[in-house]
């Protein structure tokens, strides 16, 4: 096996971050780090730095899930962030966590620990935890007692009150404000992840050098590589994020103490059985396993780029659980076989892996692996994107073996996907029951659809899909486009010859009236793909037999419907493996195997919690195989608290994810700050943007003799004639040599909404300048950013208007005018501001006075940001090349100047006095801060307090 950090002491140096491994004498020593402050870079230390100070505490936190083939598989339980700001604060830092572990030791011995994160079904995870103080040698349990979680009995029954009221706080993270008159108390915020009162303090450090952290194996390591990460030192120096910088690290926090996190030193649990492993002691363990469930890849770069492997242990995002059965002969009577002797206790499980009797007890071992690609939170992250990667995929995997691992001894696997529908769509987070809305063309939509299906065959083989969602209603028309591009790919001739096949269940219709044993009709049709796909089967360490295929099953969050039908497909898996090794059960019908029920609730609560912060819906069915109004009462509040995440937390939330996995740089705070929302970064807005200019000029441009000289995306009021119209929308601005196209563009359907041609020979000025219209953040008053232009003209014959609806309608010449009679309107109010002769210092002709002015028409435009969020190596180098707003404004005037009246024109021939393009300011900063309301601000500053 590849060398690896499992013991390291962690130490504030004058210098930087000290992490010394703790190396055993039966392996080779590994150099000690230097993670220095401020630069975040890291150093290898020869000899081991030398430290005689003595240690406060040792400290070890782990939690053992599962064991397999003898190697143990751990969950992440805590972690502590420890800053490079100073060697001040790195202390603070340990000294803070070593506090925390113990509070929470003396906590579990007065049985009071309430984890922040979980709700009352997390129960599930069997951890433990140790705290080791050198100076009393006692040895307190930080976390419940190894696998003895507490359960759940009749006085605890969810209620809708106690969803939404009574657990405010760990489903709704920081609703408790918001219901609590007094906020956060010490105690709530430390659980939270926030700092304390008493914590915010200034703390004295220690009179040694550094204080020593000595962390062991699973717990701490994490700790290590928090305490590396680039981003946090990365954000002291920029003004917008600092100010978002403590819920950037609660929200981390919060995230790796989730319980979601999983790894092993000696097992890669990122690959299905049988799949080829590379395991050597040359090849680092991060190089050896599945980058797809490698989740924690970029916050490891700098370990990785410096080649110092062994300090780096990846992480797998998903669930791991494990149970032990035993099989009894039933009564004489019946010849059948019965399940009993299930253990929950973890260590129990662990203890039976080593006894005589394991030979005769089976295990069975569910693990399911989120993907890295697409990855965030509901209704943020929808569909497919233009790789072919889907939201919320996930792998699972159970397998079955017998308890002794004996290598002649069959181990069986069964992998079944999950993912979001591989579409364009969006729904919503602010409807209670948003209808899917389709994005793009049939074309786009059919491209990525490919793609999506070209990486599962290429993954799994044979594909069949399994789809939950209703055939009536606001989900019946994305089912159907699900369905036509099934059958255009299969027209296609399908990916490598296998043509992909829909079974469309509607779980909904079929079960109504709670009866979800009607999912055995679905098991009926699915028989002959179970049949086709088989089972893995290995022994004596070769594949005897390999899964020919999957089940892909997917409704639309790919969550409770889903975990349903995936613990069926599980359940008969099972009884076809046990049938292998002579046993003839009916998991239906047999009332010992709750135990099987219970493993894959967890595992649906666990993919659930991890994309819509709650348990599963329909949990109860799962769980038990009934369904009643007390499982009906409590799905309702989860519901309730799902619509609480979706509109307050998850935003931040999902621009922290895609931060911390390296998608988007720290740019993505400063937009959040700006809208208090995060784009989707899997989708490359510079190519939408070019193919939308590319889709509107062969549209618009119905004359072939003009050629076009440019096209650009602009902001655009949505109101025509006014430069204060909010919100903004994106428009395209297209220039010919003849004439400018003003265009709207529905960006979901890519397709022209309207645009209005302007001859150039109407074009009688440009004005161009700062353009503020909005004070509320720091970004929205640079002045050298918020740069437009506002395009002057005179409606003539030539200028014509077209808007796409069932009925084309045209203007021509005059129509285009709008009536300014009223001196009260905005639109003239717009247009004597920016236009008056004795404001703008443009002169009018002698012949026409003011009668031109109120003739006057005008387009006004602001640049988009220059500078992208997105991480990917081709938007960085996109950025470096991409010119500044006012220079990209600049560029546009003079293209139209050019166009207009060639190299030498843009003077008199206008029939103004001055020059063509004016410099002056559209809406300065001065005035955007008088025309901002009280209301807006008080607005935004409520968004704040609610959103960051």
């Amino acid at each position: 096996m590849p060398v690896l950090v499992r013991k390291l002491v962690i130490f504030a140096a004058a210098d930087g971050l000290i992490l010394q491994p703790s190396n055993p004498r039966d392996q080779r020593a590994i150099p000690s780090l230097q993670v220095r402050y401020t630069t975040g870079g890291a150093a290898t230390l020869r000899p081991a730095p030398s430290n005689d100070s003595p240690r406060s505490a040792s400290l070890e936190t782990h939690g053992i899930v599962a064991q397999i083939r003898g190697s143990p598989v751990y969950v992440i339980t805590s972690v502590a962030l420890i800053p490079l700001s100073s060697q001040s604060d790195a202390t603070k830092a340990l000294v803070d966590a070593r506090k925390e572990v113990e509070k929470r030791r003396s906590d579990q011995v007065a049985n009071e620990l309430v984890d922040s994160d979980s709700s009352a079904d997390e129960g599930s995870y069997q951890s433990e935890g140790h705290v080791t103080d050198n100076s009393t040698g006692a040895s307190k349990a930080l976390t419940p007692p190894y696998g003895k979680t507490r359960r759940k009995s009749q006085e605890d029954t969810d209620s809708v009150a106690q969803d939404v009221i009574g657990r405010r706080g760990q489903y709704g993270r920081f609703a408790e404000r918001w219901f609590s008159r007094k906020g956060w108390t010490s105690e709530r915020r430390r659980t939270q992840g926030m700092s304390s009162d008493t914590m915010g303090k200034p703390e004295s450090a220690p009179d040694q050098p550094g204080n020593i952290y000595e962390s062991k194996a699973e717990g701490t390591l994490p700790k290590s590589q928090a305490s590396q990460s680039p981003q946090a030192n990365t954000l002291e120096g920029q003004d917008v994020t600092s100010t978002l910088l403590p819920k950037l690290l609660r929200t981390t926090r919060m995230l790796f103490a989730s319980r979601s996190f999983f790894y092993s030193y000696d097992y890669d649990i990122t690959r299905r059985l049988g799949d080829p492993e590379i395991r050597s002691t040359n090849v680092p363990l991060h190089r050896s396993l599945d980058p797809l469930f490698f989740w924690n890849q970029h916050l490891a770069l700098p370990f990785i780029e410096n080649g110092d492997d062994a300090f780096v242990l990846p992480l797998m995002q998903g669930f791991v659980g494990q149970r032990s059965f035993n099989i009894h002969p039933a009564p004489s009577k019946d010849p059948s076989k019965i399940i009993s002797g299930s253990q929950e206790d973890i260590k129990d499980i662990v203890e039976t892996q080593k006894r005589p009797e394991a030979e005769s007890t089976f295990l069975l071992t569910l693990i399911s692996r989120r993907s890295i690609m697409r990855p965030g939170l509901r209704y943020l992250r929808r569909g497919v994107d233009e790789e072919g990667h889907t939201a919320n995929s996930v792998e699972t995997e159970q397998i079955l073996s017998r308890a002794s691992w004996t290598p002649s001894d069959n181990v069986y696997s069964f992998t079944q996907f999950r993912g979001s529908i591989p579409l364009f769509f969006s729904q919503s987070p602010y409807a209670f029951k948003p209808v899917p809305v389709l994005q793009h063309g049939f074309d786009t939509n059919h491209a990525a659809f490919k793609r999506h299906f070209s990486n599962l065959v290429g993954r799994y083989g044979d594909i069949r899909i399994a789809l939950l969602v209703d055939k009536h209603g606001g989900e019946a028309e994305i089912g159907q486009q699900y369905e036509e591009h099934t059958k255009r790919l299969a027209a296609e001739g399908g990916i490598g010859g296998v043509r992909p096949d829909v079974e469309w269940f509607d779980f909904h219709a079929v079960c109504r009236g709670m009866k979800f044993e009607m999912v055995s009709i679905l098991m009926g049709n699915l028989g002959h793909t179970f049949e086709k796909h088989g089972m893995t089967i290995e022994a004596n360490g070769e594949v005897q037999v390999r899964q020919k295929g999957v089940l892909r099953t997917n409704c639309m969050d790919c969550l409770d419907r889903t975990n349903v039908v995936q613990s069926a497909c599980a359940s008969k898996a099972l009884e076809k493996q046990l049938k292998e090794e002579g046993i003839e059960v009916n998991l239906q019908t047999d009332t010992t195997t709750q135990w099987f029920n219970t493993l894959w609730a967890d595992n649906g609560d666990a993919v659930s919690k991890q994309y819509s912060s709650t348990a599963a819906l329909k949990g109860d069915y799962t769980r038990t195989r009934k369904r009643d109004y007390r499982g009906a009462l409590n799905d309702f509040g989860l519901t309730l608290s799902r619509y609480y995440n979706n509109i307050v937390n998850d935003y931040f939330s999902q621009a922290a994810i895609d931060y911390l996995l390296g998608n988007v740089t720290e740019q993505v705070f400063e937009e959040f700050e700006a809208d208090m929302m995060s784009n989707d970064p899997a989708i490359s807005m510079r190519k939408v943007r070019a193919n939308a200019i590319e889709t509107s000029s062969k549209i618009v441009i119905a004359e072939q003799r003009e050629d076009l000289v440019g096209g650009w995306t602009l902001l655009s009021p949505q109101e025509p004639n006014t430069v204060r119209t909010f919100p903004f929308e994106e428009a395209i601005l297209l220039l010919t040599d003849a004439a400018l196209y003003a265009v709207r563009f529905d960006w979901n359907l890519e397709k022209v909404s309207s645009f209005e041609r302007v001859d150039l020979r109407s074009v009688t000025g440009i004005v161009r300048g700062t353009y503020i219209n909005s004070t509320l953040t720091a970004t929205q008053m640079d002045e050298s950013r918020n740069v437009g232009l506002v395009i002057k003209y005179r409606p003539g014959k030539e200028d014509i208007a077209r808007v796409n609806t069932r009925s084309l309608s045209t203007a021509v010449g005059a129509e285009l005018k709008t009536d300014d009679s009223d001196p009260d309107s905005a639109r003239t109010s717009a247009i004597a501001n920016l236009f008056d002769p004795a404001d703008s210092g443009l002169p009018l002709p002698r012949s026409r006075g003011k009668e031109d002015t109120q003739n006057l028409k005008f387009l006004a435009f602001k640049a988009l940001p220059a500078r992208s969020s997105l991480a990917t190596a081709g938007a960085q180098e996109a950025d470096s090349g991409a010119v500044s707003e006012r220079d990209l404004v600049k560029g546009i005037c003079e293209d139209v100047r050019r166009a207009a009246y060639g190299d030498g024109g843009g003077g008199s021939d206008t029939g103004f006095g001055g020059d063509f393009v004016e410099e002056k300011e559209i809406i300065g900063l001065k005035e955007a801060r008088r025309s901002t309301g009280y209301l807006e601000q008080w607005g935004h500053e409520l968004k704040k307090l609610v959103w960051a």
